[in-house]
């Protein structure tokens, strides 16, 4: 009998690997290359001018920024339907689809209203007014890809809750090559459309998203499984008790998502304190950090999915399955990262910077020890944004808000800032300490979901 439970146990964990995977795979390709187009617009900015490069730049963190904590209000979208789809409540599931998108509608309006002002905003926090005065053209147009932006962000969500987003990547690759496209013919002028510099890159994004968006939806209404959830029937009604606790688990992510980008955004701003050879080796590290990050993000996707089913469906043990599962999966792929990123150290920064360049020589001194703390902390980086997609899943969202300001802004921007600066590790000391903030966060989020999902004693 022991032999046969192992046996069953086995086979439900390799079902669920295989589930998982089918899932994960094709949303974590999506953040990949939702990822590489930033680092094609940057390359493409600078075709443009230095000045050019530094206000487009700044705009688009900004503009993504934005858009991250914004739509940590939609993301609620997936573990409410995961848990709707697992229960077989067909008729919630068209609810919490039909009032996303009007939560899309309502944050878009004050998040448009922002960016028209955000030039602004810029130059009151100090930045140069030629910088601020070059971004003004992009937010202009790049405002109008806000509302699409979000909806595809919950459409994402609803459609793996539904274990069915297999087409999300090629729906973003579609985005891509049109944002690329439309950046050469809009930013240059090329192919007989005017040359509208930064204003035209904006344009394109801002299109592009209309396009993903509008895929996405049609995708939506077409799918043979998908087309069964008619959300879009009385998509006038408005349901205030739903979209009030909508905006309560909303709350809740996007302050979880603010405390990891600003942290972040802090180190960044701390490593110019430290000089602008400093920052140029942070910039290098961090963007191939980034790239590699978006696999664990696109995971956590799944994961909430997949506990969310599991949770409808009052089945704790599965739950407990399918985050454990999404944890080790996510570890295995960062732990061969971890050894991509040392073995290859040299080449990694010589992408960005040319190494038989003597002028870069302080540059890559200072970037290839802050590689090595990087990457040795990819790990447990990944292992808590999956493990907190696992927490989403099972709609526990307000203890993590509070978890992930402790983590990163108590542990790890303290610990950087007393390494970087009063004992003098400067750069190194910054990633030493937001390393050890995110290894805090993994520690506890992998312990919240081990006390929450353990079964219970008879």
């Amino acid at each position: 009998m022991h032999i046969k439970d192992r046996s069953i146990a086995q086979a439900k964990t390799g079902s669920e690997v295989r589930a998982f995977l089918a899932l994960a795979m094709p949303l974590a390709g999506a953040q990949v290359a939702q990822a590489a187009v930033g680092f094609i617009d940057t390359l493409m900015m600078g075709r443009l001018g230095a000045n050019t490069l530094a206000a487009g730049g700044l705009a688009a963190i900004c503009f993504q920024l934005l858009i991250a904590v914004i739509g940590g209000f939609v993301m609620v979208v997936g573990p409410l339907a995961a848990q709707a789809f697992g229960a077989g409540q067909k008729a919630e599931v068209e609810a919490i689809a039909r009032q996303g998108f009007w939560l899309s509608l309502g944050l878009s309006l004050p998040l448009m209203a922002v960016l028209s002002q955000m030039d602004r905003v810029l130059l009151a926090l100090g930045q140069p007014a030629a910088i601020a005065d070059l971004t003004a053209p992009y937010f202009q147009w790049i405002l109008w890809g806000s509302l699409p932006a979000l909806c595809f962000a919950m459409l994402r969500g609803y459609a793996s809750a539904l274990a069915q987003a297999q087409v999300v990547i090629v729906i973003v690759l579609v985005g891509t090559v049109f944002n690329i496209a439309g950046n050469y013919a809009l930013g240059f002028g090329k192919w007989g459309f005017p040359a509208l510099g930064l204003g035209g890159l904006g344009l394109a994004s801002g299109l592009s998203y209309w396009l993903m968006f509008g895929l996405f939806l049609l995708y939506t209404l077409k799918h043979p499984q998908l087309k069964d959830y008619r959300f879009w029937r009385g998509w006038y009604r408005v349901q205030p008790p739903l979209i009030g606790r909508m905006v309560v688990m909303g709350t809740e992510l996007a302050v979880t998502i603010a405390l990891e980008f600003s942290l972040f955004a802090v180190v960044t701003f701390l490593m110019g304190i430290l000089g602008p050879e400093v920052l140029a080796a942070h910039q290098t590290v961090y963007q191939t950090i980034y790239l590699v990050f978006m696999v664990p993000l696109g995971m956590s996707y799944a994961a909430t999915a997949r506990v969310g089913q599991a949770l409808g469906q009052q089945d704790m043990a599965q739950a407990r399955r399918a985050g454990y599962v999404a944890m080790a999966i996510a570890a295995a792929f960062m732990l061969l990262a971890t050894l991509g990123l040392l073995l290859w150290r040299q080449q990694i920064i010589g992408l960005y910077l040319n190494l038989d360049d003597p002028a870069n020589a302080t540059v890559v001194a200072l970037a290839l020890p802050m590689l090595f703390v990087a990457a040795l902390a990819q790990l447990t980086d990944g292992v808590q944004r999956v493990a907190s997609g696992a927490l989403y899943g099972l709609q526990d969202t307000r203890m993590p808000m509070v978890l992930s300001g402790l983590a990163f802004w108590g542990v790890g921007l303290t610990t950087g800032y007393l390494l970087g600066f009063p004992l003098g590790l400067g750069g190194v000391g910054l990633w030493v300490g937001q390393s050890i903030g995110v290894a805090t966060a993994g520690i506890i989020f992998v312990a919240r979901f081990y006390r929450l999902t353990r079964p219970k004693l008879p």
